[in-house]
C-alpha cells in the first residue's frame, strides 16, 4: 500500500511538517519529483532544518527513505545536506536508498539555467536557477546522465560530452557564471555519492510493498505548478499531482490508496506567474510578516492573497484527494473579515473551472466569499472543540465546496501542533 502526500497550491504548503508527523505510521518515504528547489522545512529538537533532496523521513529511526527516479539530483546540494543532518541522525546513511535512474544535476545545467533565464527579460519564470529545469530538458531529449552512471568506468567522457553540448549551447554566455569553480566540487560530491546505497528503485519499492510495507510518496512543489496541468509556462519542470507518482517512482496505479493534500489556510506564490487571489495591500503585507513568508531555499519573499477555492478544488479533481490538511491555519489570527475565491469573472461570466488562458488572460477577477474572523488564538487549541465557532464554519465551508474531508490543521510550526479535524 502506498499513501501519496502532495502540496495542492503553488508550493510551501508547509508539507515537511506534516510528512514529519505521519511518518511514524510509515515503513518508507520516498520522493518521487522534484529537485533541489525544494524547501521542507521541519523542527528537530527545536531547531529548524530544510531538506531539499532527503526525504523528510529521515529523522524516524524506524523508516527508509527513496529518493526515486523522478528525482533530479545535485550531488553538491545533497551532500551538504547531509553534512547538516548527520548530527540529528548518525545512522542516516543506512537507511536513505538513491536509485539509480535518478538523474543527474551538472554544473553547466545551472549556467543553462541562468543564460536562460536572463534571456527572458521581464518574462521571466522565477526559476530558482539551481538547473533543474535543463536537467529535465536532457532527461527527455536523451542526453542526461544519471545515478548509476557514476559508476561506470566511462563516466569521465560521458560527462565530458554532456558539458561540451552544454557550452555549445551556451556560446558567448558560457561565463555567465562561474561553473568550473563548481565542477570541483560536483566531483568531490559524486565520490561521496558512489558510498551511499544505490539501489534498482522501482524494484526495491516493490519488493518492500510485496512485503507489506507502508509506503508514504512524498511530493515537492504544488499541484498548481504541474509541467502538465499547472499555470504554464510558469510552472516546473516534473509532474507534481499523484500521477507522477507512478513514472516517479516505478509503482502501478493500483497501489495508491490514500492521496493527502496539503493546502495553507491562505495562498502565497514565489516567482512570476498568474496569482487571482493576490493581495497588493496592507492586508497582503501583513499576512506575509504573520505567516513568515520568506522561501526556504530561496529567501525570496512570497506574494500573498486569500484562498483560491477555484485552483484548489481544480487540484484535489487532478489528483483524486482522498483528505486535505489545513496548515498554518495560526497565521490568520486577527484577520477580520477573512475572504475566499468561489468563482473567477471572465469578461462578465462567472465561472468554477480553471482556464486555459490564465497566464494571458489580466481581465480574471476572483469572487470572493466573507468570512469573520476570530480573536482567540488558535495556537492555543489543543483540539478540535477548543477551536473557535468562526474557523471550524470557515473549514466546514472549505470541505462543501471542495467535496473533501479536512483531516488535520495545523495551529503551529512544531511537529505537535496539529489538531484532528475529522
Amino acid at each position: 500500500m502506498i499513501d501519496v502526500l502532495i502540496g495542492l497550491q503553488w508550493g510551501d504548503e508547509g508539507k515537511g511538517k506534516i510528512v514529519d508527523y505521519l511518518a511514524k505510521e510509515y515503513d518508507i518515504i520516498a520522493r518521487f519529483q522534484g529537485g533541489p528547489n525544494a524547501g521542507h522545512t521541519l523542527y528537530v529538537d527545536g531547531k529548524k532544518v530544510v531538506l531539499h533532496t532527503i526525504p523528510s523521513g529521515i529523522f524516524h529511526k524506524h523508516c527508509e527513505n527513496l529518493i526515486g527516479n523522478g528525482v533530479v539530483i545535485d550531488p553538491v546540494v545533497l551532500s551538504q545536506e547531509i553534512d547538516k543532518v548527520m548530527p540529528f541522525c548518525p545512522d542516516m546513511l543506512s537507511r536513505l536508498f538513491i536509485s539509480h535512474k535518478a538523474h543527474l544535476i551538472i554544473p553547466t545545467h545551472r549556467a543553462l539555467d541562468a543564460a536562460s533565464e536572463a534571456a527572458k527579460g521581464a518574462d521571466k519564470i522565477g526559476s530558482t536557477l539551481k538547473g533543474i529545469g535543463p536537467a529535465y530538458m536532457d532527461k527527455t531529449g536523451r542526453n542526461g546522465l544519471r545515478v548509476g552512471d557514476i559508476l561506470a568506468k566511462d563516466f569521465m567522457d560521458r560527462y565530458n560530452k554532456l558539458k561540451n553540448k552544454h557550452l555549445q549551447m551556451l556560446g558567448e554566455n558560457s561565463n555567465i557564471v562561474d561553473w568550473p569553480q563548481w565542477e570541483v566540487s560536483f566531483f568531490e560530491a559524486v565520490e561521496k555519492l558512489k558510498k551511499l546505497p544505490i539501489v534498482n528503485g522501482e524494484y526495491w519499492i516493490n519488493e518492500r510493498l510485496a512485503a507489506g510495507k507502508k509506503v508514504l510518496a512524498e511530493g515537492a512543489q504544488g499541484s498548481m505548478l504541474d509541467i502538465d496541468f499547472g499555470t504554464y509556462p510558469f510552472v516546473t519542470s516534473s509532474n507534481t499531482i499523484t500521477a507522477g507518482v507512478c513514472s516517479g517512482l516505478g509503482v502501478a496505479p493500483q497501489k495508491i490508496k490514500e492521496v493527502i493534500g496539503i493546502s495553507k489556510a491562505y495562498c502565497t506564490r514565489v516567482g512570476g506567474g498568474p496569482f487571482p487571489t493576490e493581495l497588493h495591500d496592507e492586508t497582503g503585507e501583513a499576512l506575509r510578516k504573520a505567516g513568515n513568508e520568506f522561501g526556504a531555499t530561496t529567501g525570496r519573499p512570497r506574494r500573498c492573497g486569500w484562498m483560491d477555492l477555484v485552483a484548489l478544488k481544480y487540484a484535489t479533481m487532478l489528483s483524486g484527494v482522498t483528505q486535505v490538511i489545513i496548515t498554518k491555519a495560526d497565521v490568520l489570527d486577527g484577520f477580520n473579515p477573512l475572504q475566499v475565491a468561489v468563482a473567477y469573472n471572465i469578461d462578465g461570466a462567472e465561472t468554477e473551472y480553471f482556464p486555459f488562458d490564465i497566464c494571458d488572460n489580466n481581465d480574471i477577477v476572483p469572487v470572493l466569499k466573507t468570512f469573520e474572523g476570530w480573536s482567540d488564538s488558535l495556537g492555543d487549541a489543543v483540539t478540535k472543540d477548543q477551536l473557535p465557532v468562526t474557523f471550524t464554519n470557515y473549514c466546514d465551508f472549505l470541505q462543501k465546496y471542495l467535496g473533501v474531508r479536512i483531516s488535520y490543521i495545523s495551529n503551529g510550526p512544531d511537529r505537535e501542533k496539529l489538531i484532528a479535524f475529522n
